[in-house]
C-alpha cells in the first residue's frame, strides 16, 4: 500500500501543496516521557475521566484504531511499542507510515513527582538505531537549544552522531525542536529568533543525504513560524508540535495558525490522546485546515458530535470556546 506520507512530501518538495497534502502525525510516543500516566486517564461509559489510569494494551488499542481510520499519516511510536505493532503487521496494508522516537532527552522526562525541566536538558538516546531499522525506516530525533554552549555543544555532537549511523542504516528521520523548558531571559518574539536560528545553524552543515524529511518545533507566534516557514521553502518543511492538552479551541486555533502561517505538518500527542473522542477530532483537524471551517465553529461542531454520542465533555462549551495558551492570541 502507498504510503500518504510519501505521496505529500513529493508534492510539498514540487511545489504542488494543496491543504488536503497537510500532514498529521499521531504522537503516541509518550511512553518514553511519562510512564504509567502515559495512556491518560481512565474513563466510564460516558467518557467521564474516573480515577485511575489506562494501560498499556489500551494505548496500543487507541493506535490501531487510529491507524484503520486513515485519518493520520505517521504513527509515532516509542522501540518496544512500535515492535509489537509492527509486528502485528497493522501497518502493512495501510497508507500510515509507523516510526519510531529514537532519543529521549531530558527535557522530556515528565515522570510523576520529577523537576527534570527545571534544568538544561541533557541528550541520552534508549533506542538503537541496529535493532529500530529492522522494524521501520523512520524515526524522530529531537534536540533543545537552552543558550548554553556545554550543554547546546552536547545536544548538537548527539544530533550528529545519530546522523552518521543514520547514513550507515539508510534510516530516514523527522527533527523536533523544543522550546528550552528553563527561563533563558526572552520575550516570545526573541525566543522564536532564537529557536529559528538555532535550526537552521544545526541543519546548514548537513548534505541533503542526512537532512531530516521535516522539521517539527513549537509554535512560537506568526512571526517566527512565517520566517522559518519562507526561509527555503523549496528544501525545508516546517511542522508544528501540539504540547499540553489545553482547550479543543487551543488544539484548532494551533493547527488554524500554524498552517496559515507556512506550517504543511502538525505532530500531536496530548491533545489527541487526553480528548474525549480522538477520531472526532482528528475529523475536525483536517476540516480546519482543509475546509477552512473556523476553529470556533470545530469546537461548536465537536461538541454537539459529543452529544450525539452521548459523551460527557471534559468541559463546558463556553470554556472549551476559550483559547488558553497566549501564543495562540496573537
Amino acid at each position: 500500500m502507498p504510503k500518504s506520507l510519501k505521496i505529500k512530501l513529493e508534492k510539498i518538495r514540487n511545489q504542488k501543496y494543496k491543504s488536503k497534502d497537510f500532514i498529521i502525525a499521531d504522537a503516541k510516543d509518550g511512553d518514553l516521557a511519562m510512564g504509567i500516566t502515559t495512556p491518560g486517564p481512565l474513563r466510564d461509559n460516558q467518557g467521564k475521566i474516573i480515577q485511575g489510569f489506562k494501560k498499556l494494551k489500551d494505548y496500543k488499542k487507541a493506535m490501531e484504531v487510529m491507524t484503520k481510520s486513515n485519518l493520520v499519516d505517521i504513527m509515532l511510536m516509542s522501540a518496544s511499542v512500535g515492535e509489537s505493532l509492527v509486528e502485528k503487521k497493522i501497518f502493512k496494508s495501510s497508507p500510515v507510515t509507523p516510526a519510531i522516537r529514537m532519543n529521549d532527552t531530558s527535557d522530556i522526562w515528565l515522570m510523576r513527582n520529577s523537576n527534570y525541566r527545571s534544568t538544561n536538558p541533557r541528550p541520552f538516546r534508549s533506542a538503537r538505531i541496529d535493532r529500530v531499522s529492522k522494524l521501520v525506516n523512520l524515526g524522530l530525533f529531537s534536540v533543545t537549544f537552552s543558550k548554553n554552549v556545554d550543554f547546546d555543544l552536547a545536544m548538537l555532537n548527539s544530533y550528529r552522531n545519530f546522523r552518521m549511523e543514520s547514513l550507515k542504516y539508510k534510516f530516514s528521520h523527522f527533527l523536533e525542536v523544543f522550546n528550552p523548558p528553563i527561563d533563558i531571559g526572552m520575550n516570545n518574539e526573541e525566543l522564536g529568533d532564537y529557536v529559528n536560528d538555532c535550526i537552521i545553524k544545526a541543519i546548514a552543515g548537513q548534505t541533503k543525504e542526512e537532512r531530516p524529511l521535516f522539521l517539527k518545533i513549537a509554535y512560537n507566534g506568526p512571526k517566527a513560524m512565517e520566517d522559518l516557514a519562507s526561509y527555503d521553502s523549496e528544501n525545508l518543511i516546517v511542522g508544528i508540535l501540539g504540547g499540553s492538552k489545553g482547550t479543543t479551541r487551543d488544539c484548532f486555533e494551533l493547527i488554524h495558525k500554524a498552517s496559515k502561517y507556512g506550517a504543511k505538518v502538525a505532530l500531536f500527542g496530548r491533545k489527541i490522546n487526553l480528548s474525549e473522542n480522538p477520531i472526532g477530532l482528528l475529523k475536525l483537524m483536517r476540516k480546519v485546515v482543509e475546509e477552512n471551517t473556523t476553529p470556533k465553529e470545530a469546537v461548536k461542531i465537536y461538541h454537539d458530535q459529543l452529544n450525539k454520542k452521548k459523551l460527557i465533555p471534559d468541559r463546558s462549551l463556553k470554556k472549551d470556546l476559550e483559547i488558553t495558551d497566549s501564543i495562540l492570541k496573537l
